[in-house]
């Protein structure tokens, strides 16, 4: 069976998101909560965090998290329903650009 994932986005004006072990600090909630989760920086968009959640999951404990740590983070859904992701090039996702 593949499982999807729905992926979300960090961002932050005023605060950094590399570089400051959020990643790390995300999955260790993560594993603390037994809440399947990947997190990755993103490499297509400055000081940009994502991270993704077995689909269907209420994101909402780990986005509390989040926002405990960094007050100012934005966090939004991005994707959807996503097979096998891609979280540091979003446009990685989309299947129909590869041929088998």
């Amino acid at each position: 069976m593949l499982h999807t994932w729905d992926i979300y986005e960090i961002t932050a004006d005023s605060d950094a998101l590399h570089g400051v072990k959020l990643r790390g600090r995300i999955r260790k909630f993560a594993i603390e909560r037994e809440i399947t989760c990947i997190v990755e920086n993103a490499s297509d968009e400055e000081n940009t965090v994502r991270f993704a959640l077995l689909a269907g999951t209420d994101s909402t404990e780990v986005s509390t998290f989040i926002k405990s740590l960094l007050p100012n983070a934005s966090i939004v859904s991005v994707l959807k329903d996503i097979p096998n992701p891609v979280l540091s090039k979003l446009k990685v996702n989309d299947s129909s650009r590869y041929e088998i």
